[in-house]
């Protein structure tokens, strides 16, 4: 294995393991504890004022305050008894105190396939007027992660202008980073330690050790850096979203994982340096929810919007499973990952030269011709051991005497782990192995020297009838060729995260879809080893920043939009068609939906003249929290921008959630025959004079939508301009959750909205 890739999955596998060890939020214990007191006053919060809540419960101990917030954040991190953050939580103005979370990483012509590469005209017909015109300029980016690698060509500020006036962030000094490190276009870089870290300046800088965030941060706003490629394959000319935008490091993640105190630091020092966009990709495991005044990135992301900033995040890898979409409140956008037009093939030939496709990363070479013997991984059966774990290449099931010097068939219906799977054929000295994998062909994961493939179980019948019918079967694995234009595309990435979510059904989540699977972007090197300048990823963390970068250019083109209008436009442009004229679909085949990916695939086009925006205020924000059940005290603790005279609606419940103005809709508690209505807003931002949308409305059958008015006359730019929907079944209960869509024309721009409706 190459020593960028074992790097990697060392970090991984570490990182998996101290997950698993701290646990999320919650529990009675001793630790860390973040107390969150909500948003910080005008001037900022006092540290001496946090310091002399902390002493209040301490008497003794000394050096436990961890971090201070204390800019768009009131609060601090402490080391604490479960005893003291119960006493501390009792306090006035203490919004909620809970153990400090370890977050995970939601570990590339994916621009070019955007724009040009598909048959549909999914873009719409570009020209130069509606283009994006990657000028960036003055936007700043913010990267929560892993760091950055500097050196890295795609960070170059060749011709750049001067560092933008309204940059407040700093350049720090590491023993291995200082600030001539920075440039016009890494424009800032800070880094926090965990409180796992202590005070280990081999952690302590904003360096990337890991590649994750150099992968991230090149793809949202990497510059165009001609023959690029990962050993060879995938050549082309890298570049990012917004090549044009500056970077500002946030290094919050350490090889013990990301925690939640130093993710609040960073959105602090964020907020106060004058970022414009913030791209976080990392989440909750799907399997730990919690609710919003507990997570730390629901949190910083609430704060960072009140102060003007758009946060992105991914939306996780926990997918294909359905309520697994982390990064669920309504203030972030949350970006699910798709596939583009590019495979990986790595076939395997076998009996008289038959070939069946098969998907991943390797540079072995071992023969064209099938010359090598073949086994199944259930003939090698260890004696006493599980059939089921020798067919999936279990370590210790499989009897080496057997193995040795053949290729290895094996079955991957437990979803072990891939690296597990090559390790312990190549420890039992097999020359290769070929995986049967539906989900994961896809993604090609990569295995470097050793020959090993996955294929579809379809095309694995054929290779066990050919095992039954000779008693010296042989095959070869081919090494990597790249296949362009692969149809269909987009699909659905099976890691994707899926929706609805667990903690707010009534939010449509994910809100987005963008590349995400066999992504190329800039990587790090080692003590000056030869490793790939570039490297291919898969995740929703490769498709936050490409919607982070697009967020970028929006910004860029129009300063003075909010980020609830950035977001719609990204929203309401979204494409659900794939390059076969066909509706996406996931992985395996089946019709996508919008738990799968939100309103569609990012259109780079279209997303920068949306022609109507829904702006989801700052009231639509608070009466949320009102219906999430946080009371009216509670509201103004947290948001200091609460209006006077605010007070929650009497009826403040889970499904009035439906009525704040999204760019796509949710409704829930359809029974027998009784009608929602639901209102929504619209903002004419395409200037010029009067316009005229008409409505087009695709309902399921079971369900009438009915709009009121069926047209919008906009006189004005900035207009705003409201319509109902009534959902109404037709039958007496709706069994699972039905799908449609809303859209407004005027023949230039089409508004669309996603909407989802079900029963109890």
């Amino acid at each position: 294995m190459r020593y960028s890739t074992l790097c990697y999955v060392l970090f991984l596998i570490l990182f998996d393991a101290f997950l698993v060890e701290s646990g999320a939020a919650g529990g009675e214990k001793d630790g860390v504890y973040i107390v969150y007191m909500g948003a910080a006053t005008e001037h900022g919060s006092s540290k001496n004022e946090h310091a002399q809540l902390l002493s209040s419960v301490l008497k003794r101990r000394k050096n436990a305050l961890v971090y201070s917030y204390e800019h768009g954040i009131s609060g601090f991190a402490a080391r604490l008894s479960a005893a003291e953050a119960k006493s501390i939580s009792k306090n006035p103005g203490v919004v909620s105190v809970f153990r400090d979370p370890v977050y995970q990483l939601h570990t590339t012509r994916s621009w070019d396939f955007l724009k040009y590469g598909t048959d549909v005209k999914i873009d719409s017909s570009p020209n130069s007027d509606s283009n994006l015109s990657s000028r960036g300029n003055d936007v700043i980016i913010g990267i929560l992660d892993t760091g950055i690698w500097p050196e890295s060509k795609s960070f170059s500020d060749k011709d750049m202008d001067p560092i933008p006036s309204s940059w407040n962030g700093t350049c720090v000094k590491a023993q291995d980073f200082n600030s001539s490190n920075c440039n016009r276009k890494i424009i800032g870089a800070r880094s926090y330690n965990g409180p796992e870290d202590d005070d280990d300046d081999l952690v302590n800088t904003p360096r990337d050790m890991n590649g994750h965030g150099t992968h991230v941060a090149s793809t949202a706003a990497g510059i165009m850096v001609p023959g690029a490629s990962y050993h060879g394959l995938a050549s082309g000319t890298a570049k990012g979203g917004s090549p044009g935008s500056r970077i500002a490091v946030y290094r919050i993640c350490t090889p013990y994982g990301c925690a939640g105190s130093s993710i609040l630091a960073a959105f602090s020092d964020a907020i106060i340096d004058g970022v414009d966009i913030l791209s976080l990709s990392l989440g909750y495991p799907g399997s730990r929810f919690s609710d919003y005044k507990e997570d730390p990135i629901a949190i910083g992301a609430f704060h960072a919007v009140e102060n003007g900033i758009t946060v992105v995040c991914s939306a996780g890898n926990e997918g294909p499973s359905e309520k697994t979409v982390s990064n669920a409140a309504p203030w972030i956008l949350t970006v699910a990952a798709t596939t583009i037009d590019r495979r990986f093939k790595s076939n395997v030939v076998f009996d008289k030269n038959k070939v069946i496709k098969g998907e991943a990363i390797n540079f072995a070479n071992i023969g064209k011709s099938p010359v090598h013997p073949l086994i199944y991984a259930k003939s090698a059966k260890k004696t006493g051991a599980d059939e089921g774990e020798a067919r999936n290449c279990y370590p210790d099931s499989m009897d080496g005497k057997k193995i040795k010097g053949k290729i290895v068939i094996c079955d991957n219906d437990k979803d072990t782990n891939l690296y597990y799977t090559m390790s312990e054929v190549q420890n039992l000295g097999g020359i290769g192995a070929v995986l049967i994998d539906d989900k994961k062909r896809g993604d090609a994961s990569e295995f470097d020297e050793f020959p090993m493939t996955s294929i579809s179980s379809r095309d694995a019948v054929e290779i066990y009838a050919y095992l039954n019918s000779t008693k010296n079967p042989v095959a070869t694995i081919l090494p990597t060729t790249v296949v362009s234009q692969y149809k269909p595309a987009p699909t659905i990435a099976y890691f994707s995260s899926r929706g609805p979510s667990s903690i707010s059904r009534n939010i449509l989540k994910p809100d987005i879809a963008a590349p995400g699977s066999n992504i190329i972007a800039a990587w790090t090197a080692y003590n000056g080893e030869a490793i790939p300048k570039f490297k291919i990823m898969s995740g929703t963390s490769m498709a936050c920043p490409h919607v982070s970068g697009l967020a970028a250019e929006i910004k860029s083109r129009y300063p003075s939009w909010s980020p609830s209008a950035i977001k719609s436009a990204i929203m309401t442009t979204a494409s659900q068609i794939n390059n076969m004229k066909g509706p996406l679909t996931a992985e395996l085949g089946a019709i996508a939906t919008a738990y799968d990916y939100g309103a569609g695939e990012i259109s780079t086009n279209r997303a920068s003249q949306p022609g109507l925006v829904y702006e989801t205020t700052a009231i639509d924000y608070l009466n949320f929290l009102c219906y999430h059940g946080y009371n009216k005290s509670t509201i103004k603790v947290i948001s200091k921008k609460v209006p006077a005279g605010f007070a929650c609606p009497k009826e403040s419940k889970a499904d009035l959630i439906s009525n704040i103005n999204y760019p796509s809709i949710a409704v829930f508690n359809l029974t027998g025959k009784h009608s929602r209505s639901i209102t929504r807003t619209l903002t004419n931002v395409a200037g010029g004079g009067k316009t005229t949308y008409s409505v087009t409305i695709e309902a399921p059958t079971g369900l009438t939508v009915t709009v009121s008015p069926t047209r919008l006359q906009f006189t004005k730019n900035g207009q705003r301009l409201s319509y109902h929907i009534i959902f109404t079944p037709t039958v007496s209960s709706l069994q699972k959750d039905m799908f449609g869509s809303i859209t407004w024309t005027n023949k230039k721009f089409n508004v669309h909205a996603p909407f989802v409706a079900g029963g109890r």
